[in-house]
């Protein structure tokens, strides 16, 4: 539980967009397909994600979730197709710059991550990407920065906190805010809940909603296969099954039992709750009502 502790700091709140200004695209996918030893994990697609959007990227394990999304951070080039991000391509920039401007969290990229740390180092060594204070200098900026962003994911009491001394939900808590120390142009969450336990998903998918539903923040890219761990204010889906695209579009009118059923490649029913949450079974003709 939060310690309560504030700190009166820098904001953490990414900017209000003048209103007048056109929406651009932050993520642009042309025919992206990836292949290693053979195997298509990516069949060629393409994927458009504009600045007030947040997508879901839905699909079983090995759909290809998780290749397009580390594609998308810069972490692998594609076999073919072009990948352009906040404006910049890929191949013709500076990839180690510009992941500074995405918020990016994976499991892999997590576990690097010394548990001993303190939670306010955590995350202001995302500023240069890094994984330990001692690799890059920092000012008192830096670190109210963090501390500020530690403070929008209510963590803010555990800054002088080792890491590993915070349950995982607010361990979660803490890497979602190293995801913001950048004011990242994009946000790019790769299955965060995973290995939480009910407690600990329930503290980062409220955490996750902060963010979700700020018509402010930046736009969001979450990958899981778990519908009950979707927030509420997801704008679109994205569906993949054996890496092609099953459905794509808003997620009103995109996500229904049919497609997630054909996504997960067994007869599923699906209900959407009045607090805007998702829930998913097997349909099972032998126990209908």
């Amino acid at each position: 539980m939060n310690s309560g502790r504030s700190h009166p700091v820098a904001s953490c709140a990414v900017p209000t967009r003048p209103p007048d200004v056109p929406l651009p695209d932050v993520l642009v996918c042309r025919d992206v397909s990836f292949v290693r030893d053979e195997r298509v994990i990516l069949a060629p697609l393409r994927w458009r994600v504009r600045s007030d959007e947040r997508w879901l990227v839905l699909g079983a394990n090995g759909s290809g979730k998780t290749t397009l999304v580390r594609i998308a951070a810069m972490y692998e080039h594609p076999s073919s197709g072009d990948v352009t991000v906040l404006g910049e391509r890929l191949g013709r920039t500076d990839v180690r710059s510009l992941r500074r401007r995405i918020g990016y969290s994976s499991a892999a990229m997590s576990a690097q991550i010394r548990p001993e740390l303190r939670c306010s180092d955590v995350v202001m060594t995302a500023k240069h990407a890094a994984l330990e204070p001692w690799w890059h200098r920092y000012d008192d900026a830096d670190r109210e920065r963090a501390v500020a962003c530690l403070d929008r994911m209510r963590v803010g009491g555990f800054a002088d906190r080792a890491l590993a001394t915070l349950s995982s939900g607010e361990q979660q808590r803490v890497l979602l805010a190293r995801t913001l120390m950048n004011e990242p142009g994009l946000l790019l969450l790769d299955e965060p809940s995973a290995r939480l336990d009910l407690g600990g998903r329930e503290q980062l998918v409220g955490a996750l909603a902060e963010l979700t539903t700020d018509p402010d923040a930046a736009p969001l890219v979450l990958v899981t296969h778990h519908l009950d761990e979707v927030p509420d204010g997801m704008t679109h889906v994205l569906m993949l099954r054996r890496g092609e695209v099953v459905a794509r579009g808003p997620i009103a009118t995109t996500l229904d039992a049919e497609a997630l059923s054909e996504c997960f490649e067994m007869p599923l029913r699906l209900e959407r709750r009045g607090d805007g949450r998702w829930s998913a079974w097997a349909d099972r003709p032998d126990r209908r009502r």
